[in-house]
């Protein structure tokens, strides 16, 4: 286990480590945690964090107060409407999948669905050009994507990506409760 220390480094800042990442070292990262899954999993339980793994990538996971939910459902929302855009952009949008931001932008002239649910993304008012940076520079952030090409912004989508597809994936509405006015 001589990768703690870089794994934590990436892991506790809510990071992914994937199995598709452009860098070599990140790779590397997601070789060791595999081979080592019990002794890295019992290392970082006895520091209070959770190992979990993924569709080909890990990342921590907490024992939270109720207080703390309520901030991830918001968080989700917020997700929610990443995901819808980004599937209404390309419904191929995943792992493996890769984009420039040029190719979103090229996208509002033409897609007026695509252009209505960018209004929802984010609350203050930006350029199109604007959104889309932070955007994927959000994604960036999160590990979901990875810079591949910097001469022409071409972007990778990480196998983490899963992460968010299967979170949203999972929640369901009970058909008594769907047409409940709340």
């Amino acid at each position: 286990m001589k990768y703690t220390e870089e794994i934590f480094n990436l892991l506790s800042r809510g990071g992914f480590i994937s199995s598709n990442s452009v860098s070599a070292q990140t790779r590397r990262l997601y070789d060791a945690i595999e081979d080592n899954f019990d002794d890295y999993y019992d290392y970082f339980s006895g520091i209070g964090f959770l190992l979990q793994a993924g569709d080909s990538y890990y990342y921590f996971a907490r024992r939270e107060p109720k207080a703390e939910i309520q901030r991830k459902l918001e968080q989700m929302l917020k997700w929610i409407d990443y995901l819808d855009f980004l599937k209404t952009f390309n419904s191929t949008f995943g792992p493996g999948f890769e984009f420039r931001p040029a190719d979103i932008l090229v996208r509002f002239n033409s897609d007026l669905e695509l252009e209505e649910k960018a209004r929802h993304l984010f609350k203050e008012k930006m350029s199109h050009e604007e959104l889309v940076d932070k955007l994927v520079k959000e994604l960036t952030d999160m590990g979901f994507t990875e810079l591949e090409n910097e001469i022409d912004r071409t972007y990778k989508v990480t196998s983490a990506f899963h992460y968010i597809e299967n979170l949203i994936d999972s929640i369901t509405v009970a058909d008594e409760v769907q047409n409940e006015i709340p």
